[in-house]
């Protein structure tokens, strides 16, 4: 008999708990048993493997170095099993998951999802909307939007446009910019931690962009975009961002030409999972909804890009 015979499914995830929460009373609270029960756990594991699996301190319980490789495998098995479970659960239900960034849910998606109810009235979209970046391979997701360079290993990858970026603002100060250099004269709103800055736009237009002026600072595009709107001056916005706000002529583009800036955006999904057929459905409308918007006309990634 081997260590893992002797080892309860029950008691490999206290010690799971215990080792990703920090301490006893946080992974009791969690698992719904008593402190004590989860004491009891662990001393049995470790009178189990011969050895101390934490160091105990009055700060919580330290998982010890030497079994760094059993606590990771511990953490990527649950939550492997978790998602599987999740998935049979779901192939009952007509769900499809996915995570997308929140600016994109918010000022693009959540927009169009009546038009995919319209058309699959028995289907619901869940949205796993968060900065962080989700692994559909750990995680009950269907499909993660990613945007970048890539690569990113391990996953399948279906890119669907380029990221382009474009100046906008108010009309009223779109109406006095007619040319690129006009730029120097407005104030330039600037979102610090963005992936592209205005040389994107500007070094095809011959425009240095030391030129430009001061202007406001915002911590996120989208409330770049809301400045923008406000007319606090002119935001380089990239394009789904910015697509109902021109639409609806709260935004203007003083110069209506378009740049790409090296970055894509693909769906991402668990190579060795089968798609049930609402994700399938969803996957074929937000394609066919970003052609018909002008966006998901891109050319093939290359593998090497996509692996």
């Amino acid at each position: 008999m081997d260590d893992l015979d002797r080892l309860s499914l029950k008691s490999l995830r206290t010690v799971e708990t215990v080792a990703r929460l920090g301490t006893l009373g946080r992974a009791a609270q969690a698992l719904g048993v008593s402190t004590g029960a989860v004491s009891q756990q662990i001393a049995r594991i470790e009178d189990t493997m011969g050895r101390p699996l934490f160091d105990r301190t009055p700060r919580g319980m330290l998982p010890r170095a030497e079994a760094a490789d059993l606590f990771d495998a511990l953490e990527g098995g649950f939550a492997r099993i978790g998602a599987a479970l999740a998935r049979l659960q779901r192939q009952r239900q007509d769900v499809v998951t996915i995570s997308v960034a929140p600016i994109f849910a918010a000022r693009w998606l959540v927009w169009r999802l009546p038009d995919f109810h319209a058309r699959h009235p028995g289907i619901k979209v869940r949205i796993e909307s968060e900065s962080r970046l989700a692994d559909p391979r750990r995680e009950d997701l269907d499909f993660c939007l990613r945007i970048g360079r890539g690569p990113w290993p391990g996953l399948e990858v279906e890119p669907l446009f380029d990221q382009r970026v474009v100046p906008v603002c108010a009309p009223t100060l779109a109406a006095r910019l007619t040319q690129p250099a006009d730029l120097a004269q407005v104030p330039i709103i600037r979102e610090p931690g963005a992936m592209f800055d205005w040389s994107t736009w500007l070094d095809a237009e011959g425009v240095d962009p030391a030129q430009l002026g001061d202007g406001p600072d915002f911590p996120d595009a989208s409330m770049c975009l809301d400045a923008a709107i406000a007319g606090l001056g002119v935001f380089l916005a990239f394009e789904i961002l910015v697509t109902d706000q021109l639409r609806f002529g709260r935004l203007a583009t003083p110069f209506p030409r378009y740049r790409t800036t090296g970055h894509r955006y693909v769906l991402v999904r668990a190579p060795d999972r089968s798609l049930p057929p609402p994700a399938r459905h969803f996957r074929a409308w937000l394609k066919a909804a970003l052609i018909a918007e002008g966006l998901g006309d891109g050319p093939p990634m290359s593998p090497a890009q996509g692996t």
